[in-house]
Order: structure tokens, then C-alpha cells, then sequence
């Protein structure tokens, strides 16, 4: 585990490099990421390049014995570049151009940008491939940033008409796959296909679902075209790209297909104003959400089922959300753990130093804007220390699977059905649900094997194929215990309804149908009770939000019943079925937090999952490599009553000190038990899990 930061020598006069440099190598720092933002500098004019600056950075960095992450600068073509090839811009659904004077301007199926992107990119890496400080590269830059994963330019009209050829034998077979028959939508030619543009009514979810689909099968494209062209120039090179938390609109399991390292960009504060369900509570505003960031931490180490990086790390403040609080104290070193405790090799805080001109002036770095350290370069360097104590440690090895489908997402996306109902907030539930446990998850696609897991989660595989299907099934007849959520097998995978009841070819695994479904406001009530009760009361009415199911079991057996007024009061709303040696439970409804931790706790019971008794909110614990990392998200003390103090990773600092090193907890010496501090961490040696008990200060 190590760490790293994000620097940019090209905003600082280079007599004040060696002074940086210096000071990363002094803070521990092992990687320093490049150039993603760089085309104009290193090439001022169309064949002027100017190398000698990045050179002398490099040669500096590797001096100082760290190693150098290149990114391909094509996140920001140039001016002069623009105005050579207009063509290359993106342009809006109503055919407004993005102009230059941000990033992200550029059109994935322009091929004129993807001849100027092999250019420069056979440039760059030709130039540094036999540097012995280069250890490998990124692709662009947060692709999707800024909502730019669709265009719809004529470019991409002409490429979404070719995928659609490739797809489709013919375009009869077009027009029956998606039931273009509703509202006289029929083509007689792939040449009459658009990209969908502004209409008096919603589109077709079908033709939304193609769009996405395609969109992102351009992204994976253009990112195959770089990792060629860097392994062309060094094969011993690693390829990653920085993908961002919660981005709804490229798969990022395809884009990783290509990739020999997953990395993203982690900014806690940000994501829970500008992501995030309900509003963020003082305690996020300070440290974010461990099950928000800890979501991503799991799909990107998902994607290719390896450690994965954090390629920018939030250092202190941030400029884009909507409020900028100064995180916790400490909380820039929570992030770093939390980070590793999900499996994470390297973390790289953004930035090195507040800049002084453009767009991020607002955006803290781990040095202030005059070179002197920041709040972020103490976390830091005591995280580097702790990374050392720690030392080497195994991949995470995750008992349960939540599966995570980008198909579903967008056709849920297309037709959501309540305003409310968001596929990212729907997943969330149910992972946290599973984490408020302590158990390791990974996320997963549809595609996964899923034979090595304890348990499977599916929150809303809206699009069931007939192949999924028997895989699902063979997973829970061999012993699998499944959890699927609501709006699973409403769909064929063309975003068409099936003459089936829902949940289609999973209505055998099920062993229930779904009758009707409602989406509810929340001025509604909406609860459910169990049926093995005897006696109900208000402790077992149980609430839920936004959409329910009324079941008809067959031969599962009924959970929970509504208990609301309406016509849906005493229908089951959760079933459980025993199939083969397994078991699948079907909630069909979005469940509040404690309906989702009993279904969790039961589930994790079942598969005999070790699990711990229900977590505070804003506590997590993970198991890595025989280690148990405890992170406390929030500004109170927490005691662990069931760790003995001699158990703690440290070092051999003082056990009578407040501060024990790499632990980062305290030893109560009246409880003899270990003390975690606000947005403070405990690292502890052995598994765990099952016993950990945490208690509030």
C-alpha cells in the first residue's frame, strides 16, 4: 500500500521544483501522477513540441527515488487545435456546440480527433519509452466528467447507425427487437436512425437504451485505441484509467476489459452534495459516506478482480460542489485506510499545491498556494508511516457479491417511474445493508462467475436474459443464497416488457409473481410487517419508500405482508423460496434501513457468512490480509471493547502515548479497551469480524 499525489510543473516556475519534489520524497510519497492536461504546453503549435520540461520533471522525481505516472494529455485539445479541426467538438442533443475554454470538449467517434489522439499519444510515449521512472500511464482523464459520454453529432449519428448494423441482421430486425410499431416509429433503412434529439414527448426506451449502450461501446473504443498505442511504445508499462464515483453513463466494467489497473477519483465531501439521496449530515459534510465511497472502492477493484488505486484522492477542500467545509481532522487519512481496507494499493491525493490561476484556484491541495504544507500533507505523511508499518497485504478475498448491472441502470433511467427512483440510491440500500455488517462485498456485473461467493445480491436486475437466468438458477440450487430486489425481470434486454409476469424467466427461481406494482409518494404510507409474529405491534411495522410488489407466492413462502392502507394491505411484499440447496428471497419493495439489515442479517445467516452484530452508522470495518481495519466517519469517539490493545498494529511508540502510530486509535486505560477518535482509524492485527463490538464514547 502506498502513496502518491497528482502534480503539475508546468503551473510552477522550475526553480521551485527540486523544493517540491523534496518535500513529496520527505512525506513518503511514492508516485507522482503527470501531464494529464498537457497538450497545449507540450506541443504550443501544430509539430512545435516542447519536451524539456517534462523531461527535467521526470529525471527530478526518479532522483528523488519515486516513480512517475503519465497520463495522454487528449481531456484538453489545444486551441489551435480546435480551430484547425471544428469537427472534433461535441455537440448537444439540440446540436449546441461545446466550445473550447474548459476540458472535455472533444467527440469519441470523431475521427479526426482519434487521428490527432494517435499523434500525440505515439508521441508521448515514444519519447519516454525507455525511462527508467516511467511505471505506466493513464488514459485521458475522467471520461464522463461533465456529462460527456453522449454526443450527438453528425459523427456520431454516422457510428450509432453503423453499431446498429453490426447488431442487427437487418433493420426489420431493428424494428421488431425494439416494438417500433408504438407511435408509427418504424425505420425502413439504418440510415434514418438518429441520435435521439429534442422531442415534444419522452423517446422510445428502447432507442434510449441503444444510445447508451452505443455511447459507451465508443468510450471503450477510444480507450483500446491508447492502451494499444502505450503498450506499443513499452509493454512492461501498466495501462489504468481515473474513472468517478457514481457515473451513471459508461460501463465502466467494459473500459476496464482493456485496462491492466483500475483506478477512480475519490472526493468524499463532494459526492454526498452533488450525489446523494437525502441531505448530508454534519458528520458526511465533514468525512462523506463510507458506503457511498466505499461502493466505487468495490466496483473498480470488481472490474478486473484485483487491488485497484485511487488515482485522486481529496486532499482538504474541494471547489466543485455546491459548499466547500474543511473536512474532519484527520478525515484526509481516513480516506487513505478506508481506501486500503477495501483493497485499494495506492492512493494519490490531488492535488500536490493550490493553484493559482484557472478553474481549480478553490481546490486545496497538500501544500497551500505559497509551497508551505497544508492539513492534507500532515495526514499524509503519518499515513505513508502507517502504509510502511503495515506493510505488504493480500487482495481482498469478499464472501457476498452485489451485482450491478449499467444495463439496468439505463433502462431505469429511461422510464424510472417515480421521481424519486434512482438505480445508484437502490443499489446503496442494499450494500450498505450488507456492510452495516463488517462483510467484505465485491460489485459485481451480470456476467461475473458466481460460483466462489457465500451469497449474491441483486438489488434490480430490471433486464433478465434467459441465459442469466439459468446461471442464477444453478447458483442457488448448488447452495447459492440469493437477495433480489425490486423491478428484477420486468424486461427482455432490448427494454421491451415480456408477455410474462414479472419477474419473467425468474418466476420459477422466485417461486412467486408479481400481481401489481406501485410507486408511492412520500406522503403515502408504506410499511411492511412480518407474518411470523404473532402478535404485531409498532416495533414490528417496518417502513419502506417508493415502490412496492404485491406478490403472489407459488412455492415460496411468505416473509413479510404490507401492513398500510390500500388496496395492497395484507399481500406478501417479501418471499423466500428454497431451491436446490439454496435459497432466493425476493423483496419487492425499496426498504428502508432496517428492513434491508434484517434481510442482510438473514441472508449472511443463511450462507454462513461470519458477520458483526449491526455497525453505527458511519463506522465500517474491513478484513484484509490479516489485518481488521475499524474507520469511524464521524466526529464522536468510539470504544472497542472486544480488542485487546495488544492486538493493535503499531510500531514502538510509547503504549502510555495518546497517539499510538499506526493504529490511530487510543488505549483507554479505565475501559482496557481501545479509543477510535473522531474520523480517526484503528488498524488491528487478525480477523475480527465476528466479535468486533463498537460502542459510542
Amino acid at each position: 500500500m502506498r502513496l502518491g499525489v497528482c502534480y503539475f510543473p508546468e503551473h510552477w516556475p522550475s526553480e521551485e521544483w527540486e523544493r517540491d519534489v523534496e518535500a513529496m520524497a520527505d512525506a513518503g510519497l511514492e508516485y507522482v501522477r503527470m501531464a494529464e492536461f498537457s497538450w497545449g504546453v507540450l506541443e504550443p503549435e501544430r509539430g512545435e513540441f516542447n519536451f524539456e520540461w517534462l523531461d527535467e520533471a521526470i529525471e527530478l522525481i526518479g532522483d528523488h527515488g519515486m516513480q512517475v505516472v503519465l497520463c495522454t494529455p487528449t481531456a484538453t485539445p489545444p486551441k489551435w487545435l480546435v480551430d484547425e479541426r471544428p469537427s472534433i467538438r461535441q455537440e448537444e442533443p439540440d446540436g449546441t456546440v461545446r466550445e473550447h475554454g474548459s476540458r472535455r470538449h472533444y467527440c469519441f467517434n470523431s475521427e479526426a480527433y482519434r487521428e490527432e489522439t494517435t499523434r500525440i499519444v505515439e508521441r508521448v510515449t515514444e519519447r519516454y519509452a525507455n525511462s527508467p521512472h516511467v511505471a505506466g500511464w493513464q488514459t485521458d482523464n475522467e471520461f464522463g466528467c461533465h456529462r460527456t459520454i453522449r454526443c450527438y453529432c453528425d459523427d456520431c449519428a454516422d457510428a450509432f447507425r453503423m453499431w446498429l448494423a453490426d447488431r442487427y441482421d437487418d433493420v426489420d430486425q431493428l424494428n421488431e427487437a425494439w416494438g417500433n410499431r408504438f407511435w408509427s416509429q418504424q425505420y425502413s433503412s439504418f440510415e434514418e436512425v438518429d441520435p435521439p434529439g429534442p422531442t415534444p414527448a419522452e423517446h422510445h426506451p428502447s432507442r434510449l437504451l441503444a444510445y447508451a449502450r452505443f455511447s459507451s461501446d465508443s468510450v471503450v473504443d477510444y480507450n483500446r485505441l491508447h492502451a494499444d498505442l502505450i503498450r506499443d511504445a513499452n509493454p512492461d508499462w501498466f495501462v489504468t484509467h481515473n474513472f468517478m464515483g457514481r457515473f451513471p453513463t459508461l460501463n465502466a466494467y467494459d473500459v476496464s476489459d482493456d485496462l491492466d489497473l483500475v483506478s477512480w477519483d475519490s472526493y468524499p465531501t463532494g459526492f454526498v452534495q452533488d450525489r446523494f439521496a437525502d441531505e448530508a449530515s454534519p458528520d458526511q459534510l465533514r468525512a462523506g459516506d463510507p458506503d457511498q465511497v466505499g461502493m466505487d472502492h468495490d466496483l473498480y477493484r470488481s472490474a478486473l478482480d484485483r487491488p485497484f488505486w485511487v488515482m485522486e484522492q481529496q486532499p482538504g477542500d474541494v471547489n466543485w460542489p455546491p459548499h466547500c467545509p474543511q473536512p474532519g481532522e484527520g478525515a484526509m487519512r481516513l480516506w487513505a485506510h478506508h481506501a486500503a481496507a477495501h483493497g485499494a494499493d495506492a492512493v494519490l491525493y490531488f492535488r500536490w499545491r493550490r493553484c493559482l490561476e484557472g478553474q481549480e484556484q478553490y481546490h486545496a491541495g497538500l501544500r497551500k498556494a505559497d509551497g508551505s504544507p497544508d492539513r492534507g500533507y500532515t495526514d499524509a505523511t503519518q499515513t505513508s508511516g502507517e502504509f510502511d508499518t503495515l506493510g505488504e497485504t493480500d487482495h481482498v478475498d469478499a464472501p457476498v457479491a452485489v451485482v450491478f448491472d449499467y444495463d439496468s441502470l439505463w433502462a431505469l433511467d429511461a422510464q424510472p417511474h417515480a421521481p424519486d427512483f434512482d438505480y445508484w440510491a437502490l443499489q446503496e440500500a442494499f450494500y450498505r445493508a450488507v456492510r452495516g455488517h463488517g462483510v467484505q462485498v465485491d460489485v459485481v456485473p451480470p456476467t461475473a462467475n458466481l460460483s466462489g461467493y457465500e451469497a449474491v445480491v441483486a438489488p434490480a436486475l430490471h433486464l433478465v436474459t434467459d441465459s442469466l437466468s439459468e446461471r442464477l438458477t444453478d447458483y442457488a440450487t448448488a447452495g447459492g443464497e440469493l437477495l433480489f430486489g425490486p423491478r428484477t425481470g420486468v424486461k427482455d434486454a432490448e427494454n421491451k416488457l415480456r408477455p410474462a409476469s414479472q419477474p419473467g424467466p425468474l418466476a420459477d427461481l422466485v417461486g412467486a409473481t408479481v400481481d401489481q406494482h406501485e410507486s408511492l409518494p412520500r406522503r403515502l404510507e408504506a410499511a411492511v410487517r412480518p407474518v411470523d409474529e404473532s402478535d404485531v405491534d409498532d416495533d414490528s411495522i417496518i417502513p419502506f419508500r417508493t415502490w412496492a410488489e404485491w406478490l403472489d407466492p407459488d412455492a415460496a413462502e411468505t416473509q413479510y405482508e404490507y401492513d398500510m392502507d390500500g388496496p395492497a394491505d395484507g399481500r406478501s411484499a417479501v418471499v423466500t423460496n428454497a431451491v436446490g440447496d439454496g435459497h432466493v428471497t425476493y423483496c419487492g419493495v425499496w426498504p428502508e434501513s432496517a428492513l434491508a439489515e434484517t434481510l442482510a442479517a438473514d441472508l449472511l445467516d443463511r450462507a454462513g457468512v461470519r458477520r458483526a452484530e449491526r455497525l453505527p452508522n458511519g463506522v465500517r470495518i474491513g478484513y484484509r490480509g490479516g489485518h481488521t481495519w475499524v474507520t469511524n466517519f464521524t466526529g464522536d469517539h468510539l470504544r472497542l471493547p472486544g480488542i485487546d490493545a495488544e492486538s493493535l498494529v503499531v510500531d514502538d511508540t510509547d503504549r502510555d502515548a495518546i497517539d499510538i502510530g499506526a493504529a490511530g486509535g487510543e488505549i483507554d486505560a479505565d475501559a482496557h479497551c481501545v479509543v477510535v477518535g473522531p474520523y480517526g482509524v484503528a488498524v488491528v492485527e487478525g480477523d475480527h469480524v465476528d466479535g468486533l463490538q463498537v460502542a459510542e464514547q
